[in-house]
């Protein structure tokens, strides 16, 4: 269709802009912390994505707290939803205490996806003050947000593995 090969279009150029800007640069990547309590989870409250990122958190470390932050990630507000929702966590922070945050979803289509290629998204990540882990769509997938963030989970189900240690 048209309308995939005008996105991969946008998406590349995006890449491009982003990348010349250093937005992906190792430089600017926080360090996750190790041993974190406290973890902050951008995604829908209602796909299967939440779930396999509890489930693989809290199966590896269930010392940690889990603080749900529902977000719509598909449709055209999507984008700037998140990442109000990534700016007003950061601002407020110093009560919440996050130690990172993980922004996600599960697989679908360049078009289902296209919310976490959007430059608004991109530049929320990379102001965030808390380092930010994004897991977003199936293995094949690799989005904006994935190469902004401060680390990349291929799934909402490996979050865990990135997240956190394994308590074994």
């Amino acid at each position: 269709p048209a309308g995939v090969g005008a996105l991969q279009l946008a998406f590349e150029q995006m890449v491009k802009k982003l990348r010349e800007e250093g937005l992906f640069d190792e430089i600017h990547k926080k360090a996750l912390p190790t041993y974190p309590s406290r973890i902050g989870i951008l995604t829908s409250e209602t796909g299967a994505a939440v779930y396999d990122i509890v489930d693989s958190i809290t199966s590896r470390w269930p010392c940690v707290q889990l603080f749900l932050h529902p977000v719509s990630v598909q449709g055209e507000a999507a984008a700037a939803k998140i990442a109000a929702t990534l700016n007003d966590i950061t601002r407020l922070n110093k009560q919440l205490k996050l130690d990172m945050l993980l922004v996600g979803r599960g697989g679908g289509s360049l078009e289902d996806l296209w919310a976490f290629n959007e430059e608004v998204l991109a530049r929320a990540i990379f102001n965030s003050k808390i380092p930010v882990i994004s897991a977003v769509g199936h293995e094949i997938d690799t989005t904006i947000a994935d190469l902004v963030a401060d680390a990349r989970a291929s799934t909402p189900t490996k979050a865990g593995v990135v997240a956190v240690p394994d308590m074994q």
